[in-house]
């Protein structure tokens, strides 16, 4: 262990004054204790007394604070046992050993309260079991130490033995007087008060620190409310500036008693890799860039359905970009060159009709070293090589790059992306200087953040929540052990603390640091409860409605409401709150989210070729899988809303949510602001990139920018929220990569001048695309993919005017699925359509913000041009929208377009979106 610093002198002489007591204090012969060493040891844990049964099942669950469930275990005796000391041994066919405490467990007779009920529906049958009102008033004194559910003979020999699951019990014990505390660390003038969540402790110390660096000045003790779980100790003095660490001696199963070292899980801020907790008041002006508390904001939106985002990475926003100051790429700081490239190209969408820019995690995550990250030289290569990715892969565990879904302190800003890790208060203020920037530029700041998993738990070093209170922040199967559906350490926001934290750090977001909106990663993970209580939440706190949208994917252990009902696609309506939608986007890309092999290939997708322009491997599609394709397409364009009513390729007259997709409702949303529509974001392939698998190899480069701008004006054009991944607009490559999580800034980079879309940049990591090398291989090689700076240019200002199409009217983003109901209208349906072209009518008339009595869109996504008759249409003094008949329309295609007034037929130039309006 590492040798402390002794107290210095100020510091002695300040607790002397405050008189407080120190946890660990020096022995006779001037040394440290050994919590004093803990302060400022190397390792982060210490087991104090080691556990004697190494088991960590934990079988059975507390109801509440006096019933247990033990799902499948066969009738008899049972009893709790419990040892201060992680003594516990439970052998089959022996008596339990090391036992301080036996609680007699009768078979229960009450009948729990119906929400109790409905939380643990999913344990399955058991024996549930009460403690004496005796033992039950005795329980909370004996929470810090080790407990085993035990079922045995009349003659106390041991039959089985578990762990016993704890949220239930903490919950019931302790959630209503910990809502008196605010937990974190909270300066007011003269003092400093620490609040700490940690029921089952044993004891809980603090550690302070003068600097980041520092050792430790002096040790205090936190004092337990008994009632709460919750650990305190106020200093009268203002200690802002200063840093810290918890020390928490508490039972880990299969451990023993650990004193673990931790950051606070309300970190505000921390230092570099964030060793040490920083004591702030994110009130305090010196935390604030100038002109914070006068900057003005873009209002929020009238709707969730005027909403028009940009999903884009901090660090791909800046770090290719030579126009950047070097200190600043790849930093909050970059956002603030007004004159940078990349700010040009966001105040000119903002311009367009952009409303809103969506940050990838900005949170404090695990996977970027905050200090000394590298770069990697990358060697000039084929556009089909390996030796790319190989120097890529070759310090992927050491750059600078990492999208950053592993949450680490939900609270604090991320320090890789502020200039100076170390100093707590720099990542605050350049955070800040960032939505300011933003905000100046027209644009709402949105954030996505990651609730649904940490980036680990038990006692990793990098988990914090499990190593405080352990088996309650993590869900847990049926055995005790952590979840990983998500792909880590899945949390519980169904435990009320676990939501709190939730709740109250986006409450933070929002109210201190100007955020405008969240994205919910993986929401369909948490309870819709719980979600619709942050809405209240962030909603009063700020003052203005906070649009929430995430993904609503419905798996793993909580699918189809297996524990609870979810914030997932189909279990929100009527919420308010918005989820993706996959159902348009698989029909315009075709396949889904996960295709590999053949399937990259294979499946082509409506705007792509589905029947109308076959790939080599795509000559099995038919008019059916076309007809299918089409009516999805509209299913999106009608706003996904389960309600609205739609004819389709079968000839029936249906609601959407009887439409199938996938053996699922193809509509399920109740009202359009419940629903997100794109078709490309940061997750899998670009939309540039799929195409480049499915379109004929002979399309050209200037066709498949037509085919990009397809696809962006589906999503312009559907009902609900718009959402386009950074990039798109300039046909942006990963050269394939299919997930770029931790591709590095090589596959991820943004070029903002449009000389470079990234295709061709090598073939993309072997650790998730190996499997594809063969069929990526020679798309790679093939130069005529590749687009020119004209072809991206054009791509660039024809997105722009699709932008400035949807913001010309109202009708593009009703408010209401019965405004939707009423006013929009597809032609060219039913079992005879021309499949290849879709076609909606939007009624304007008495629409406030209609802007023009009628519309009348269509999208041919055939290679050839297509005549269509729509009587309904017939009589109508249609002209082409002013964006695209404006001299500097960036798309001159739609000027093919011709109608016959008198016979409402229509003439769609291929691979074109035309927009007709009577004003």
């Amino acid at each position: 262990m590492a040798r402390p610093a002794r107290l210095r002198p100020r510091s002695q002489s300040l607790l002397v004054i405050l008189g407080l007591a120190l946890a660990g204090t020096a022995l006779a012969d001037g040394h440290p204790s050994a919590t004093e060493l803990a302060c400022d040891a190397a390792e982060s844990a210490q087991v104090i007394a080691p556990a004697a049964r190494s088991a960590t099942d934990a079988r059975a669950y507390w109801l509440d604070d006096r019933h247990l469930q033990w799902p499948h275990a066969q009738p008899g005796r049972f009893a709790l046992y419990h040892s201060a000391q992680a003594r516990l041994v439970a052998t089959t066919g022996a008596r339990v050993a090391g036992s301080d405490r036996r609680l007699p467990l009768t078979l229960a007779q009450a009948v729990l309260p119906a929400e109790r009920e409905q939380r643990f529906h999913f344990i399955g049958a058991g024996p549930r079991l009460a403690l004496s009102d005796r033992d039950a008033s005795v329980l909370r004194g004996l929470l810090d130490g080790q407990w085993l559910l035990v079922r045995e003979a009349d003659d106390g020999r041991v039959l089985d033995a578990t762990g016993v699951q704890l949220p239930g019990l903490l919950d019931a014990l302790t959630m209503q007087a910990a809502s008196r505390f605010d937990l974190g660390v909270h300066v007011a003038t003269g003092s400093t008060t620490f609040n700490l969540w940690a029921p089952t402790a044993r004891a809980v110390s603090l550690c302070l620190h003068d600097t980041g660096t520092a050792p430790a000045t002096r040790t205090l003790a936190l004092q337990r409310d008994m009632a709460s779980g919750v650990w305190s100790v106020r200093m009268p003095v203002d200690l802002r500036g200063r840093y810290y660490t918890y020390l928490v001696t508490v039972f880990v199963p299969g451990v023993g008693m650990v004193r673990n070292r931790v950051t606070d899980p309300y970190s505000t801020s921390l230092t570099t890799d964030s060793r040490r907790s920083a004591v702030a008041d994110l009130d305090d002006p010196a935390l604030q860039p100038p002109g914070w508390t006068q900057a003005s904001r873009p209002a929020a939106p009238a709707s969730m359905t005027d909403m028009v985002i940009y999903e884009l990475h901090v660090r791909d926003f800046s770090a290719s970009d030579p126009g950047v100051p070097a200190a600043h790429r790849g930093k909050y700081l970059a956002f603030t060159d007004a004159g940078s490239r990349g700010m040009q190209h966001l105040r000119a969408l903002a311009q367009a009709g952009l409303t809103d820019v969506h940050l990838l995690p900005v949170f404090d995550f695990a996977s970027v070293p905050e200090s000394g990250c590298v770069t990697p030289a990358i060697p000039h290569a084929a556009a089909d090589s390996a030796a790319q990715q190989a120097a890529v892969g070759a310090v992927a565990d050491r750059d600078c790059f990492n999208w950053g879904y592993d949450p680490f302190h939900f609270g604090a800003p991320e320090g890789s992306y502020a200039s100076d890790a170390a100093d707590g208060g720099v990542r605050i203020r350049e955070f800040r200087a960032m939505v300011m920037a933003l905000h100046a530029a027209g644009l709402r700041v949105g954030m996505d953040v990651v609730y649904n998993h940490t980036s680990a738990a038990g006692q990793d070093a990098h988990s914090v929540l499990d190593r405080i209170v352990p088996g309650y922040y993590q869900r847990l199967d049926a055995t005790g052990q952590v979840e990983h559906s998500t792909c880590c350490a899945n949390t519980a926001t169904e435990n009320a603390m676990m939501a709190r934290l939730m709740i109250n750090t986006a409450v933070s977001w929002a109210t201190h640091y100007g955020i405008d909106s969240f994205r919910f990663d993986l929401m369909g993970h948490q309870p819709r409860a719980a979600m619709e209580a942050l809405q209240r939440r962030v909603d009063a706190a700020t003052g203005r409605h906070v649009p929430l949208i995430g993904e609503g994917w419905n798996f793993g252990e909580i699918a189809n409401g297996a524990r609870f009902v979810q914030a997932a696609q189909g279990s929100l309506a009527g919420s308010g709150i918005a989820t993706f939608s996959d159902r348009a986007r698989d029909a315009i890309r075709g396949g889904g989210c996960c295709d590999s092999g053949e399937d990259l290939v294979r499946q082509q997708g409506y705007i792509n070729g589905l029947l109308e322009a076959p790939n080599a491997m795509g000559h099995g599609a038919s008019r059916a899988d076309l007809l299918r394709a089409a009516d999805l397409v509209r299913v999106g364009l009608a706003g996904t809303l389960r309600d609205v009513r739609m004819r389709t390729a079968g000839g029936a007259d249906l609601a959407l949510s009887a439409i199938d997709y996938k053996g699922a409702p193809a509509g399920y949303a109740a009202q359009p602001g419940e629903v997100v529509n794109y078709v490309e974001n940061h997750d899998n392939a670009t939309l540039f990139d799929i195409d480049a698998l499915r379109l004929p190899r002979d399309t050209s480069p200037a066709e498949r920018a037509r085919v990009q701008l397809l696809g962006a004006a589906l999503v312009a054009f559907s009902q609900g929220i718009a959402y386009y991944h950074a990039g798109i607009d300039l046909l942006r490559s990963k050269s394939l990569d299919g997930n770029s999580f931790d591709s590095g800034d090589w596959f991820n980079r943004i070029d903002w001048t449009g000389t470079d879309n990234g295709f061709g940049a090598g073939l993309p990591p072997a650790a998730d695309n190996a499997k594809n090398w063969p069929l990526q291989r020679p798309v790679l090689a093939d130069a005529a993919i590749k687009p020119s700076p004209r072809d991206i240019a054009w791509m660039r200002d024809a997105f722009r005017d699709l932008l400035r199409i949807r913001a010309s009217s109202t009708l593009f983003r009703m408010r209401s699925a019965d405004d939707i109901a009423q006013r929009l209208a597809f032609r060219n349906v039913g079992p005879e359509q021309n499949a290849g072209v879709v076609v909606a009518h939007l009624d304007g008339r008495g629409y406030p913000g209609a802007g023009f009595s009628d519309i009348l869109y269509l999208v041919n996504v055939s290679p050839g041009a297509q005549v269509l008759a729509l009587p309904d249409e017939a009589r109508k003094p249609y002209v082409l929208h002013p964006v695209q008949r404006a001299p500097d329309a960036a798309d001159r295609r739609p000027l093919q377009a011709s109608v016959d007034a008198a016979t409402g037929r229509f003439s769609i130039p291929a691979r074109t979106a035309v927009v007709y309006v009577i004003p």
